[in-house]
């Protein structure tokens, strides 16, 4: 159940970022940009052929590949229960709802659609590239902070692989 969970919320997460993004390409794109918040928020349209950030450019299929195997990993863990939590399950949702999003770009356009720019953090990104980078801190939040049973299951799976 809880899979399904985190899968169904995932989905959402990819269907907003879609729906966005079709907006942004419909109306952004012609336009290039749009200031909302004076010297703080505006709305660029961007082709990031790249990662995060724009590194690495013109490495599509590289990145499809890892997005699958980290998603395969994420639904690995909640399956073998290795991890266990609502902060792990909110991270790992946000991982595979983010990467859903940028996915889907990479496949079928060849690149990610970017467009919030904020003055104090240079690159321009999506809602998905928020999810996973809010998703990756929870996740080391919740590997740091969940105490000692996610560490002795760490300890126990490792043992039994080794």
């Amino acid at each position: 159940m809880t899979l399904a969970i985190v899968l169904i919320v995932s989905v959402v997460i990819a269907a907003a970022d879609q729906i966005i993004k079709y907006f942004v390409l419909q109306n952004l794109a012609p336009v290039g940009s749009v200031t909302l918040i004076d010297s703080l928020l505006s709305l660029v349209y961007v082709e990031n052929r790249g990662a995060a950030f724009g590194m690495f450019q013109n490495s599509i299929w590289i990145f499809t590949i890892i997005t699958f195997v980290i998603m395969g990993i994420f639904i690995y863990l909640i399956i073998s229960k290795k991890f266990e939590g609502k902060l792990f399950l909110t991270a790992t949702t946000l991982i595979i709802g983010g990467g859903i999003g940028n996915l889907i770009d990479r496949i079928f356009r060849g690149f990610v659609v970017d467009y919030f720019a904020v003055s104090f953090f240079p690159p321009v990104c999506n809602l998905a590239d928020y999810c996973i980078t809010i998703g990756a801190a929870l996740f080391v939040i919740s590997l740091l902070f969940s105490g000692n049973s996610n560490e002795k299951k760490l300890t126990k799976a490792a043992e039994e692989q080794g």
